[in-house]
C-alpha cells in the first residue's frame, strides 16, 4: 500500500532528522532527499532545490539549522 503525500513526507522528514540528531548533517541532507524523489508528488519539491543553496551558502552548518530546515517541509 503506497504512502499518502503527507505520510510519506513525515516518513522522509523522520529518517533524516535522525542523522541530524547524531550530527551526520551530509547523510541527513542526502537521506531526505532521496527519499522525497521515491513520491511523484515530492519529487519535485522545491525545498530540495531551497535547501541545496542554503547548504552551498552555508546555513545549515550545526544540527539545530539543519533540524529546523527538514521540519519546516511541508
Amino acid at each position: 500500500m503506497s504512502m499518502t503525500r503527507s505520510e510519506h513526507l513525515q516518513w522522509a522528514k523522520d529518517r533524516a532528522l535522525e542523522y541530524a540528531a547524531n550530527g551526520d548533517l551530509k547523510n541527513a541532507w542526502a537521506s531526505l532527499c532521496s527519499d522525497l524523489t521515491k513520491h511523484d508528488e515530492l519529487a519535485d519539491h522545491r525545498g530540495i532545490e531551497l535547501g541545496m543553496m542554503m547548504l552551498m551558502g552555508g546555513h545549515l552548518r550545526t544540527p539545530s539549522e539543519m533540524k529546523s530546515f527538514i521540519e519546516g517541509f511541508n
